[in-house]
């Protein structure tokens, strides 16, 4: 069989025969294993969580019901919570991410204080056309930074070589109250991004942010995609606070 979009792949027959409602669910593991990024007791946020494989693994990497945490998703579409690899602690809403203000998301945190992983599965509608799919991936992966990080991603960018800050602030909600994002301090970060000269510069706006940064391209991709993970652990200390 091959890897082609449609075919009913290695990946593709392992969700069915193990219970994940996408073979996607395999990226997932793949970085768990690699990186734990969500230990036991962890707050998840899963920005474009449908279908629901994400929440699954995210859910397992909780650990039992007694060690705590929680999993968020969040998609345009309704998502019903999977009932295998699922509890009471996943729960999902239906909003559109790219308006989604930030003290609304971290209204929804567990206590109101963030969340210690962020899941950006998001992927626009590919058409085809390379880099108009690609500008839109970086769309929404800095859209997920943002949400985040919140200002820090916009000054971050601004940052001259030196590395002073020119405190350009983004045209985002970051203008009014909305400075700080809801990734708690030492919180890790995914993000799904096309590969192109753009998501790298999305790599370099996010690097002096976080302790460690990485890129993985996991084993269920397609041969055909372009997909390609960032990876952004140990959130750091907002230094302007």
């Amino acid at each position: 069989m091959g890897g082609g979009a449609g075919a009913p792949d290695f990946f593709y027959k392992e969700a069915q025969r193990l219970g994940y409602v996408a073979r996607s669910a395999f990226k997932l593991l793949q970085i768990q294993k690699q990186h734990k990024l969500i230990k036991a007791g962890s707050s998840v946020l899963d920005l474009g969580c449908a279908p629901g494989a994400w929440l699954q693994v995210a859910c397992q990497s909780l650990g039992p019901p007694k060690d705590g945490g929680s999993v968020l998703g969040i998609d345009l579409k309704k998502v019903k919570v999977p009932p295998l690899h699922c509890d009471s602690r996943v729960k999902t809403i239906s909003a559109d991410v790219m308006t989604l203000p930030s003290h609304q998301l971290r209204a929804l945190s567990p206590k109101q204080k963030g969340f210690s992983v962020i899941l950006s599965d998001m992927c626009p509608s590919v058409s085809g056309i390379t880099t108009k799919d690609a500008a839109l991936s970086v769309e929404l992966g800095m859209r997920a930074l943002y949400l985040a990080v919140g200002r820090r991603a916009a000054l971050s960018v601004y940052a001259d070589e030196d590395g002073n800050q020119e405190g350009k602030q983004s045209d985002d909600d970051s203008s009014t109250s909305e400075k700080s994002g809801v990734l708690k301090v030492g919180g890790n970060l995914l993000i799904k991004l096309l590969e192109s000269e753009d998501a790298k510069e999305i790599g370099q706006i996010s690097k002096p942010l976080f302790t460690k940064s990485s890129w993985l391209r996991p084993k269920a991709t397609r041969p055909s995609s372009r997909e390609i993970y960032l990876i952004c652990q140990g959130l750091k200390p907002d230094e302007d606070k």
